[in-house]
């Protein structure tokens, strides 16, 4: 593999464009730069390319949602994802797709490839970047990226790279056996931007009360409310995994990251758990007053069983003692921390959006300086959400770093 050893700013082999981070914002990125007339550099860190890509969606690749409104994910600048998919949403990610030949299937909303197979996205990605002659740099990692006269001079364990304009599509910290080990951040901070610290998201959470262990194992529908110093601060209902630890389950880590940045700023953290979120507090208290009338023998367990997990019915019925509505609708655990980013999806935080232009990602502190996916400040819940935003970004960082190398060649002639 050839790689270039820049001597001087000057140098013949200055490129048009570098991408750091062959991830899905950065293949999209490159993909998209190459189509727009641009033959771009693409850096990657480990192995090869995309690797976290096979893991996404239970390795099915849940790579899009039909159902993408502002809410679904979350930035200290709430109203910049939205401005970001205005210019590439949902349908542009399933038409880009289609034409690698990815055929979407819809379970509910959530796309996946019609195969169910995360390796057949990966593959239409790495053969759309042979198709357009993209230039990979495997085991290529980078040490330090600095502004230079006319462009950036990209330093690597195997030697530099200068170019006009650079891409950071370097991921977060999350799920560091995939490559994402936040080193993105320390890029960027080299620049000059900011970074909102990062904390695991969509992750697990880890609960003080030592009665876990009885109950580990248990699945059962609920909703889950975070409060903060006593007041709610995220909720959302599904199937909840009891473990010996804490919560696990995609409602847990729908609101894990408003948990997280809590806990690390030493706040007070509790988690409500509503066991029968069909029914009212009024109605549930209906509810147990009829079985208490018809069976006046039964003891709390029995009152609980059929409607709890036997395990959980047991030590619901220790903890309520008679209230069996109120400890079904508001049983309340304190947290105390979440597992860590080895076993987080996401991360929140990193660069800060209050320093990038939504409608071309590119940054507004330094001029040819674009960014691409999980780098930013922004992060979706679980449903094809955190793709959608690598393949949103990586198009808009791509093709905004194309069509600046192109009128800048026209300026010049």
């Amino acid at each position: 593999m050839l790689y270039y050893k820049i001597e001087s700013e000057g140098d013949k082999m200055t490129e048009e464009l570098i991408i750091i981070g062959g991830g899905a914002a950065g293949m999209m990125a490159a993909i998209t730069a190459a189509g727009c007339g641009v033959r771009p550099i693409l850096l990657e860190g480990g192995e090869q390319v995309g690797r976290k890509i096979l893991s996404t969606g239970n390795g099915k690749c849940n790579y899009t949602n039909y159902h993408m409104t502002p809410d679904c994910f979350r930035s200290t600048d709430s109203a910049f994802p939205a401005e970001v998919l205005r210019h590439f949403n949902e349908k542009n990610t399933i038409r880009f797709f289609r034409s690698l030949g990815i055929l979407p299937y819809d379970r509910n909303g959530y796309v996946y490839p019609r195969s169910e197979q995360a390796a057949s996205v990966l593959d239409a990605l790495r053969r759309g970047l042979e198709e357009r002659d993209v230039r990979e740099h495997t085991s290529c990692k980078v040490q330090r990226v600095s502004r230079t006269g006319d462009g950036f001079l990209v330093e690597t364990e195997v030697g530099n790279f200068h170019a006009k304009r650079l891409i950071l599509a370097t991921g977060g910290c999350a799920a560091p056996k995939t490559g994402s080990d936040g080193s993105g951040f320390i890029l960027a901070r080299q620049l000059g931007h900011t970074i909102v610290s990062p904390v695991p998201a969509l992750v697990q959470l880890r609960a003080e009360e030592p009665f876990f262990k009885s109950i580990s194992g248990v699945r059962t529908q609920a909703r889950v409310t975070i409060l903060i110093d006593g007041k709610p601060a995220a909720s959302d209902r599904g199937e909840v995994q009891l473990t010996d630890y804490g919560i696990s389950g995609i409602p847990v880590f729908q609101v894990s990251r408003y948990a997280s940045r809590a806990c690390r700023e030493r706040r007070r953290v509790q988690a409500v758990l509503d066991f029968l979120p069909e029914y009212s507090m009024k109605e549930a208290e209906a509810l147990f007053a009829q079985r208490n009338r018809e069976h006046p023998r039964w003891s709390g367990e029995e009152l609980l069983a059929g409607i709890l997990p036997k395990k959980l019915a047991v030590l619901l019925a220790k903890q309520g003692k008679g209230h069996q509505a109120q400890i079904c609708k508001n049983w309340t655990i304190t947290i105390k921390d979440t597992n860590g980013f080895d076993q987080a999806q996401v991360c929140a935080g990193g660069v800060s959006v209050k320093e990038i232009r939504p409608d071309t990602c590119e940054s507004r502190l330094v001029s040819g300086l674009f960014f691409g996916g999980e780098v930013m400040d922004v992060d979706g819940i679980c449903g094809g959400y955190n793709l959608q935003w690598a393949w949103s970004t990586g198009y808009l960082a791509g093709r905004s770093a194309a069509e600046s190398a192109g009128t800048r060649r026209k300026e010049r002639k």
